[in-house]
């Protein structure tokens, strides 16, 4: 009876939760075990890709939300708070994800509590962030989707890992989202006493002073993501994605103390004062370099404006900001920023109806493509990563990005003489690329991840991450980039 009773011991020592003691992430048994010490109910969430075009594909989501096609993203799947069930509608995310459906994607968060993030970050990419998001408000009787970052992101430049500074990847770290300061104290203590050392964590406020925190049905929802792109060694990217080595712990005293809630937390300040806008002239001389090479051919050159209102602008508002990061400057091929309020809650078809009008389309004919062009925001230091996706207008499906490792050398045909080519691109849309190094051929056919000759379709620009400033490059600084759609003549 003693040996099978230490037998038993044993393998609940060496099972537990999964997660009982890796390199990874290091005793989270001895975590929660201090948490629970210190008057704490913790359970235990997951981590999961959130396949935006599979939960559109599934009849979840009526939109795949301007998914990025170069980024798989990943939510944290959060547990209800103690006696609070999972709402059906939003269960039916991580259950088509593969989820177990006890958690959820989107979840509420008392002004006491925590979300805990314990584990691994990506391997070596070019960016990634933890961002924390407002998914939906309720105002009078009805719900809105915002979907808007409340604050800055914890990005590979300036979060806490046991590597120290300068070693990002593949590094264990600890992420306390929280709206209290006395709750997070409390949090890195309990870590502290299960080993985890001070200059691996960092906090994600929530603050109180622009959310509505609370557990009933009219409080808002939330959200945790993470975004990774472009990893170097993609086998350990794809291994991360799915199989993440983290885990994700809600956080509930068992006893509501007195709250210590945090300030809004101070902002990254974008730009540097130095600007792109030298290339103006260059970029007008490749524009008319391209022009002169289709002049056979009817051109219309599509407009470029600012893509999305940032964080804070949504949520004061309170309209969709369609999944803003401070760490990203957006454009696209639309004459009009996102300003309308949102209709209710998973109702979002009408919002995006104003895409189609006039309708952009590509057809199958040889002599119909969009050239894309600009500066390639990598080459000038305003960026880190920098990429131009294509997307279905009718339900913002994204089928395909191109990034600026494939920029380089494209404007040079253009320009053969003109010694600052390199800091441009140019780059081919079509449905027949006949060979085409510097061309992405358009997938139909194939449901939301293609899109169809009569379908309308647009295109974003995303510029990721500046290195001087640890944000996003700001919108005055940059040279925006552009579009000529060519159609045949007659």
């Amino acid at each position: 009876m003693r040996r099978y009773i230490l037998f038993a011991v044993l393998v609940a020592m060496l099972v537990g939760h999964g997660l009982a003691q890796t390199e990874e992430t290091g005793d989270v048994d001895a975590f929660q075990k201090a948490l629970e010490e210190d008057g704490f109910i913790v359970q235990e969430g997951e981590i999961g890709y959130f396949d935006l075009i599979k939960l559109y594909d599934s009849g979840v989501l009526p939109s795949a939300y301007g998914n990025n096609p170069a980024t798989k993203y990943l939510a944290y799947f959060v547990p209800p708070a103690p006696g609070y069930p999972v709402d059906e509608r939003i269960a039916e995310i991580a259950k088509t994800l593969g989820m177990s459906g006890n958690t959820s994607s989107f979840w509420s968060l008392g002004p006491d509590e925590a979300v805990v993030f314990v584990g691994q970050t990506p391997p070596e990419c070019r960016y990634f962030g933890y961002d924390n998001y407002l998914m939906s408000r309720t105002y009078g009787t009805e719900t809105r989707w915002i979907f808007s970052n409340i604050a800055d992101s914890l990005n590979n430049q300036v979060i806490n890992t046991d590597g120290g500074s300068g070693d990002p990847f593949n590094r264990t770290t600890m992420i306390v989202a929280t709206a209290d300061r006395g709750i997070d104290e409390r949090v890195r203590a309990a870590a502290r006493t299960a080993g985890y050392s001070d200059g691996m964590m960092n906090t994600q406020v929530f603050p109180s002073s622009v959310l509505n925190l609370g557990l009933e049905n009219d409080s808002d929802t939330f959200g945790l993501f993470i975004r990774p792109a472009l990893f170097t060694d993609k086998e350990a990217g794809a291994e991360y994605i799915n199989n993440t080595p983290a885990t994700v712990l809600r956080v509930t005293p068992k006893n509501t103390t007195e709250l210590d809630p945090y300030g809004y937390p101070e902002l990254r300040v974008r730009g540097t004062g130095q600007t792109e806008l030298d290339l103006t002239d260059d970029l007008e001389d490749l524009r008319n370099a391209i022009l002169e090479k289709h002049g056979n051919l009817t051109a219309t050159e599509l407009p470029t404006s600012i893509g999305f209102p940032m964080g804070n602008d949504a949520i004061q508002r309170g309209i969709d900001g369609v999944g803003p990061s401070n760490d990203a400057a957006y454009l696209w091929s639309a004459n009009q920023t996102v300003n309308s309020p949102t209709p209710p809650f998973f109702d979002t078809t009408q919002y995006y109806d104003f895409l189609r009008n006039p309708p952009i389309t590509l057809g199958n004919d040889t002599n119909e493509f969009i050239i894309v062009y600009g500066v390639n925001h990598v080459a000038t230091g305003k960026a880190t990563y920098s990429s131009f996706s294509l997307y279905g207008a009718d339900v913002w499906n994204g089928v395909g990005s191109i990034t600026d490792a494939d920029f380089s050398g494209t404007a040079e045909e253009y320009l053969p003489d003109n010694p600052n080519a390199k800091y441009l691109y140019v780059y081919t849309i079509a449905r027949d690329c006949e060979g085409d190094p510097h061309c992405f051929e358009v997938p139909s056919g194939i449901g939301s991840y293609g899109i169809e000759p009569d379908q309308p379709l647009y295109i974003i620009w995303r510029s990721y991450l500046e290195s001087a400033t640890s944000t996003g490059p700001s919108y005055n600084e940059m040279v925006y980039d552009r579009a000529i759609k060519f159609d045949p003549t007659g």
